[in-house]
């Protein structure tokens, strides 16, 4: 099957690549060196749209339904945010499928119309707090516990890696915690636990944004640790059905995996842009560097990298947005390709910047030159949202081999 884009996605395409290269391009290198989130920057991209593109007029957003390949476009802006700025790329991907998406898609009508306005509009943003210090690609071994008492949910615990959690424009974190235990057996010997998915409003009493991390890459992104010390919310901060939790942070992880594979393409098309014209400006005694064999098939490579990736990332998000208009796509069909689009276009974007700063030679090795950012950036494209070992795990399951 052909993935071909739209004429409608192609204009959208320029538009986001134009106010990246305008609003982002000249900026992400201090951004980088000063580890600065730009605010001011994150509430344009909402101004411009790219907040709402999955969500219903409703609430503030483009009204874009799956036949209209909403998702798609949603893909298509993180890419070329990425192409630029790595740090931004990410943000804008957890700004919606980590921090719209939940309570867009279990939230009640009620949180939704709490949070979504200005979440969508991009004068806020919300945060995703699934992975805990002992539970990170085993989010089942969730630690921190929520206790209903007298209308309130009470929770003590920890989270960290969270990603636009802790910044002046933070709103809401979805949290995982145990609320309970199933019938069953656990290794341990005891009940299997209940883990349901809870609002935590910023600025709750006992909710605490630790120090951001001082990270590899990702320098510009708002990422921290958060802790949970009686922390009292309503009882209708209940995400979803109680117990639910679990399985709903796996169906928004499914979406996310698209949304990382499309970041990831777009660190790719940077890598090959840059060799491109460096190794035309790039001069020997003998001429341009990309006259010789031993860069021009590198950057070959890197051309046969960008074209696999995209079209595995495209033929995800249009399954995806034709099982959100109710076509005939499963589930399973759906997840399988999540999954092979992830590990495939993030393994290829660490090979990618690699392949980069090779041709820069000792150039790609200085900060002045975006492909050591672009280096520093793509290795955690392979860690977050499912690591390299998690999506082949799911391969195999989705092949019909008993893998644990």
């Amino acid at each position: 099957m052909a993935y071909e884009l739209s004429p409608e996605h192609e204009m959208f395409r320029r538009s986001v690549r134009e106010f990246a290269e305008a609003e982002i391009a000249p900026y992400a290198a201090q951004w980088d060196r000063e580890h600065h989130f730009p605010t001011d920057v994150v509430q344009k991209m909402g101004k411009l749209g790219l907040m709402g593109l999955t969500a219903p007029e409703e609430y503030g957003g483009s009204g874009l339904a799956g036949e209209d390949g909403g998702f798609t476009s949603l893909c298509l802006a993180i890419e070329e945010v990425g192409r630029v700025d790595q740090s931004m790329g990410i943000t804008l991907e957890a700004a919606v499928g980590l921090g719209i998406n939940p309570i867009l898609t279990f939230g009640s009508e009620e949180q939704r119309q709490t949070w979504l306005p200005e979440l969508v509009s991009g004068d806020k943003i919300a945060g995703f707090g699934l992975t805990e210090p002992g539970a990170g690609s085993d989010a089942g071994a969730t630690r921190t516990k929520a206790v209903l008492v007298d209308g309130e949910w009470v929770v003590n615990g920890a989270k960290q890696f969270i990603t636009n959690s802790g910044s002046d424009m933070t709103s809401v974190v979805a949290v995982t915690a145990r609320t309970g235990e199933r019938p069953g057996t656990s290794a341990e010997g005891g009940g299997k636990p209940e883990i349901s998915a809870i609002l935590v409003p910023s600025g709750t009493p006992g909710f605490t944004a630790e120090k951001a991390y001082d990270k590899l890459g990702w320098h510009a992104s708002d990422t921290h640790p958060l802790s949970f010390e009686d922390v009292r919310v309503p009882e209708g901060n209940l995400l979803g059905g109680r117990g639910r939790g679990y399985a709903q942070f796996l169906a928004t992880l499914d979406d996310g995996r698209v949304a990382i594979a499309a970041l990831a393409v777009g660190c790719i098309q940077a890598c090959l842009d840059l060799s491109l014209q460096y190794a035309g400006e790039r001069h020997t005694s003998q001429g341009p560097i990309g006259r010789k064999q031993g860069v021009a098939f590198q950057i070959s490579d890197l051309q046969v990298m960008l074209d696999a990736s995209r079209l595995l990332t495209y033929k995800a998000a249009h399954l995806k947005d034709r099982m959100d208009a109710g076509q005939s796509v499963t589930t399973r069909e759906f997840k399988q390709a999540a999954a092979v689009a992830k590990l495939y276009a993030t393994e290829s974007a660490v090979t990618a910047t690699r392949i980069a700063t090779q041709v820069f030679g000792g150039y790609g090795f200085m900060e002045e030159y975006p492909v050591a950012r672009f280096y520093r950036d793509a290795k955690v494209l392979e860690i977050g949202e499912g690591t390299s070992e998690v999506q082949r795990m799911l391969i195999a399951r989705g092949l019909g081999l008993p893998v644990e």
